[in-house]
């Protein structure tokens, strides 16, 4: 009975190994319940932003004309193809496998790790694009005390911004995790999932405050 037992766990993912049952992991729950919380305070900005513009017509007309559509859009996608090399870094993690089998450049061998750091770098190039967005704005007089729509978007923006750079945070603390444990566990693989659910949650929001700001007229 004893092989038979251990060819049993060797075929596991790395989420159901070491004594792990099939019961859902507290912190992923814990993280969907607080990431609802995070979604209806997004959905009053929403409400705020459309509210504001509908008696302020002319304003926003007038200042969407100076928004970079096509850069935005440029931004966009990177953030949007970073939740998909993301979500490959989950599947890396789920079948246990940290760091690449082969070669840099065989990228269907490249496990956790280089999955993370591909979507670490996305995410950053995301923030620092709108950072660049912003100093172009600030140049064209948009800034947050000159009216309302000022005010709306950096608010809007500014804080999916801030939460694009925790999960920033986030992928360090996992990565860093996995060069200081000895092995890989369960516990690292949840940490691993519970992030990706937080960056696909800033991507979604993301793709609607750039249909609403930018594509809306």
């Amino acid at each position: 009975m004893a092989p038979v037992a251990i060819s049993a766990s060797a075929s596991l993912p790395a989420s159901r190994l070491h004594g792990q049952h099939d019961r859902p992991s507290m912190v992923a729950v814990g993280t969907i319940i607080w990431l609802s919380s995070e979604l209806m305070f997004f959905a009053a900005l929403f409400a705020s932003y459309f509210t504001i513009r509908s008696v302020s017509p002319e304003m926003w007309a007038e200042n969407t004309a100076l928004l970079n559509v096509p850069f935005a859009s440029i931004n966009t996608t990177i953030l949007v193809l970073s939740s998909f090399t993301c979500q490959l870094g989950v599947f890396a993690a789920e079948r246990g496998q940290v760091s690449r089998a082969g070669s840099l450049l065989q990228v269907g061998k490249w496990g956790l790790r280089e999955w993370f750091i591909l979507t670490y770098v996305m995410g950053a190039v995301f923030v620092g694009g709108q950072a660049l967005e912003y100093a172009e704005l600030i140049h064209e007089g948009v800034t947050i005390p000159h009216d309302a729509y000022g005010t709306m978007f950096y608010l809007t923006t500014g804080f999916h911004g801030i939460h694009v750079t925790g999960g920033l945070i986030a992928f360090l603390f996992v990565l860093g995790r996995t060069y200081v444990a000895r092995r890989f566990t369960h516990e690292q693989a949840v940490s691993a999932i519970v992030v990706s659910y937080y960056w696909h949650f800033v991507d979604v929001v993301w793709i609607g405050l750039f249909a609403t700001i930018y594509l809306i007229k």
